[in-house]
């Protein structure tokens, strides 16, 4: 194993998380003869094989798991010492491997910007996924943090950065949408519209209205924000969504927040890490400035051009968004 070098590891590494000597060649910009005689020589160096090939696919033997182990390791405490090397020569520099849950691409990107443009040295990977599959990174240790709304029931570190109120989304010509208060009884006459079994979201509401013995009528199930709202808007039903999921979206002005009792459902965005992980140089910084100024720019913009009010007759009053005039717009208090 002594014999075994850093270039030899790394290119061992990207076989193992593609499963490929193809895919592992062009992330590295090498040859797939040249990823071969590397994984070849390190299996020489260890000593027993790394993998099984059976047909096309490869597998990890057991040593070939521990090794990759190894690996993210070694890697992760080189880029520790680099980024700590940079700090203390007043610098920050380094790699920053954020995952975020789907519905959280609706700040997450806008609170990239500011903070890359502070630090220009710091190279940032944005991996926008299910929860199913962020799962699996953060068992792998494969980032520097994770933002999610639904905390895993696994051994992790975990600070509420942002809140998340869940609010029921009707269209804009909606016959409640001048109630208030409405019960929550009433919204089971109503088609409603789901998230996926397992989403967070439906999870949410499934217990609210459980806990009230209340059945929903539940007439489409979809895997994404988007296809929701214009289910909405197109009048197939009504449904629980982020309110951050309508700060950016141009179909806004066809859909209204209902009042509802009991809402909005207080929910929270997390910074989640696995316990016990020692956080670069760089993740902390940036888990700090989402503690604090990401947090703030986040209540002032994510509210921005959502559901206009409407008029007795429940048409949309004249709005910034709609007017052209978008260069003050009016920031809405986040709920509370």
């Amino acid at each position: 194993m002594k014999q075994a070098t850093l270039h030899q590891l790394k290119v061992f590494e990207a076989v193992a998380r593609h499963n490929s000597f193809t895919r592992a060649a062009e992330e590295l910009f090498l040859t797939q003869p040249t990823v071969s005689m590397q994984v070849k020589q390190l299996t020489r160096a260890v000593g027993v094989p790394l993998f099984d090939q059976v047909g096309k696919r490869l597998y990890l033997t057991q040593a070939g798991e521990e090794l990759v182990k190894t690996c993210r390791a070694i890697f992760e405490n080189l880029d520790q010492f680099e980024m700590t090397i940079a700090d203390l020569q007043g610098l920050k520099q380094g790699r920053l491997r954020v995952s975020v849950i789907t519905t959280a691409k609706y700040f997450i990107p806008r609170l990239l910007g500011p903070f890359c443009r502070r630090y220009p040295g710091i190279d940032v990977s944005l991996q926008v996924t299910n929860h199913e599959y962020i799962l699996g990174r953060l068992n792998d240790n494969a980032d520097d943090l994770y933002v999610m709304s639904q905390l895993p029931d696994l051994d992790i570190t975990y600070e509420a950065i942002l809140d998340n109120p869940l609010v029921v989304i009707a269209p804009a010509d909606h016959p409640l949408v001048n109630e208030t208060n409405i019960p929550m009884e009433r919204l089971a006459e109503e088609p409603f519209i789901m998230r996926e079994p397992g989403s967070g979201t439906r999870k949410a509401v499934q217990e609210l209205f459980d806990a009230r013995d209340i059945e929903l009528k539940v007439q489409l199930d979809l895997g994404s924000n988007e296809a929701i709202k214009q289910a909405i808007a197109g009048g197939l039903g009504i449904s629980v969504l982020s309110r951050h999921t309508l700060a950016l979206e141009g179909i806004c002005n066809q859909l209204t927040i209902l009042d509802v009792e009991e809402f909005p459902i207080e929910r929270y965005w997390y910074a989640v890490y696995p316990n016990g992980k020692q956080l670069s140089v760089v993740a902390r910084t940036f888990l700090d400035y989402l503690l604090t100024e990401g947090k703030d720019f986040a209540q002032k913009t994510a509210l921005r051009r959502t559901l206009p009010q409407t008029q007795s007759n429940g048409t949309p009053l004249p709005s910034a968004a709609n007017s052209g005039d978008q260069e003050h717009p009016v920031d809405h208090p986040p709920a509370s």
